[in-house]
């Protein structure tokens, strides 16, 4: 079954690309066809890639979405080494925002124009990295995909982060059409959640809601009675490592322009982003 999924969070500094770029490449390893779309005017996920030159191109995403679109989104499409395909951010591409919000069915444009034509024929798999704020690119990124990876770092606000894309993003778009929670990710952990230190605050945070707990991937997840047994001094077991952990190697294939699997395919954290690559495959978390 062909899925689109967008990976957002009002917050930035949060590993969105990261989480974009890895998700796209592991779905792909899975014998998927994958476009990954940059959303973002960061445009973190198209130079992360390697395309830092396309980031500064004259043609560019409202040559395709806006009313005088000149250009077919395969024109735009870049081939990467990666087995995924690319449609590049541009450092235009917050006018293009700005644009969306003057045109007939503004926030319809990207799945209209992109995912509608594209996914299920060209590709298996949309992948869409999207901006930290609320605006247009995350309205068309919403509306295209209908489901949402959300990426949580462990760090100062980003529990705000959440509420405030469950409020400005999740509950007005509800009232227009299905969009789904697919996976709610702990990512970048590195401290032990036996003490009082952002990780733990963040997993137990996470896992005492029950909305978000069950949308938490296995590699993520720790029963909450977990901390009562930590504080009580009972736990007697190996502590757990939650959440996507932090690997030099994760930071270095981004400086090299790669995903991880690429980089480093020995890396212990490739079987989080291939879990998470089944959760959208399948469209549930599968405790």
């Amino acid at each position: 079954m062909s899925r689109a999924v967008s990976v957002c969070l009002l917050k930035g500094g949060i590993g969105k690309s990261t989480t974009s770029i890895n998700l796209a490449r592991e779905l792909a390893h899975r014998d998927n066809d994958v476009l990954l779309v940059d959303l973002d005017p960061n445009g973190h996920t198209t130079t992360g890639l390697g395309f830092g030159e396309e980031f500064y191109s004259e043609a560019h995403l409202g040559d395709v979405l806006l009313d005088d679109a000149e250009l077919e989104p395969q024109e735009l499409i870049l081939k990467t080494d990666f087995e995924i395909d690319l449609l590049p951010s541009n450092d235009r591409i917050e006018q293009v925002e700005s644009d969306l919000g003057g045109v007939m069915m503004g926030s319809a444009r990207l799945k209209q124009r992109v995912v509608d034509p594209l996914l299920g024929d060209e590709y298996d798999y949309v992948v869409v990295d999207c901006p930290a704020a609320r605006g247009k690119l995350n309205d068309n990124a919403l509306y295209a995909t209908q489901n949402m990876v959300l990426p949580m770092r462990p760090e100062s606000g980003a529990l705000s982060g959440l509420e405030k894309t469950v409020k400005r993003l999740i509950q007005p778009a509800r009232e227009h059409f299905d969009l789904e929670i697919l996976a709610v990710v702990p990512t970048d952990l590195r401290d032990r959640i036996d003490h009082e230190r952002p990780s733990r605050r963040l997993i137990e945070a996470l896992v005492s809601k029950q909305n978000i707990a069950s949308k938490i991937p296995n590699f993520g997840y720790v029963d909450p009675s977990f901390f009562e047994a930590i504080d009580d001094g009972s736990w007697d077991d190996d502590l757990p490592k939650p959440g996507i952990r932090h690997r030099s190697a994760i930071d270095a294939s981004i400086r090299e322009h790669m995903p991880l699997r690429d980089y480093d395919s020995s890396c212990d954290q490739l079987e989080c982003y291939d879990e998470l690559a089944q959760i959208v495959e399948t469209g549930e978390v599968d405790r």
